[in-house]
């Protein structure tokens, strides 16, 4: 079963909107707040590189997606 981990904010709308997604599709994912979480932000970078945009999908230590949907939203440091 594949392990899926969602990178986002929780100020982000897109993240939301991915974070609903894979629930309506009951895909099971742990969900991780890069603005609050200094290592998931760093767990992140790790995956996507300098990458800034969320939200960030993950699955079994690859990246699948950034952003929603063409749009995201840009983290600070």
């Amino acid at each position: 079963m594949p392990t899926f981990e969602l990178f986002g904010t929780a100020t982000c709308p897109y993240t939301r909107d991915m974070r609903e997604w894979l629930e309506m599709r009951r895909i099971a994912f742990t969900e991780y707040d890069v603005e609050t979480d200094a290592q998931a932000r760093d767990r992140m970078r790790s995956y996507a590189g300098p990458e800034r945009t969320v939200p960030v999908l993950v699955q079994d230590g690859t990246v699948v997606q950034v952003g929603w949907q063409g749009r995201g939203c840009v983290v600070g440091e």
